[in-house]
């Protein structure tokens, strides 16, 4: 069963959600049109690799991107919040993770108008750190995310510049989907994403509190 760590203890997860084009410099750098809904796509759960290690490239692509983002775990059951509630109490801790792409073959199946699992959920594409209990983080709507590859700086994120905030994001995969407690959510990721290469070292970073590190086999 895929698990994380969450405030040191094991637990298992559930669905992996992710949100594209949640940036608006991320949309621009890839010259992507600005999207009238939001976007979702998941994973499945053997694409999780947690708290650290050797990320495995796949064979079927030459251009596997990196995009750094905050990751919510969900800590119970949801089906839409009810007027007045609030979205945090639905999540039971937070992570910094990598949602790796492989961009040509993306841009391959987009072009066919095909699904593109293949090139968001293959082995070893969900990477997150060890995750900090939801109080350890007091303002998830404004707190910095980093990637930095071989001690150089790639990608910076703040959550204030989300299209689509957090709270809006738990609500309408609850009311669509469901959200049940192990899901994972990763929430978009900002500008700065490239190609990884083999042997890079990868280190992640969620406001100074939670850290990771992954290198590229």
């Amino acid at each position: 069963m895929a698990a994380i760590r969450l405030d040191g203890r094991e637990t298992g997860i559930g669905n992996i959600f992710c949100i594209g084009r949640n940036y608006v410099a991320h949309i621009e750098e890839l010259n992507n049109e600005m999207p009238s809904e939001m976007v979702v796509f998941s994973k499945p759960t053997t694409s999780l690799l947690a708290g650290g290690g050797r990320v495995r490239l796949p064979s079927f692509s030459a251009d596997v991107h990196f995009e750094c983002e905050l990751v919510l775990y969900i800590g119970r059951d949801c089906d839409g919040l009810a007027e007045g509630e609030d979205w945090r109490d639905y999540v039971a801790g937070y992570g910094v993770g990598l949602d790796l792409t492989a961009r040509d073959v993306q841009s391959r199946l987009k072009n066919k108008g095909l699904p593109w699992l293949k090139a968001k959920g293959f082995r070893d594409s969900a990477c997150v750190s060890d995750f900090l209990p939801a109080a350890a983080l007091p303002n998830p709507d404004d707190c910095a995310f980093s990637l930095h590859i071989n001690g150089s700086l790639r990608q910076h994120g703040q959550t204030r510049l989300l299209i689509h905030p957090l709270g809006k994001i738990v609500n309408e995969l609850a009311q669509i989907y469901g959200l049940r407690q192990g899901d994972l959510i990763f929430t978009g990721t900002p500008e700065g994403v490239g190609q990884l290469h083999s042997g890079n070292v990868l280190r992640l970073d969620l406001a100074g509190l939670v850290q990771a590190e992954f290198q590229v086999e």
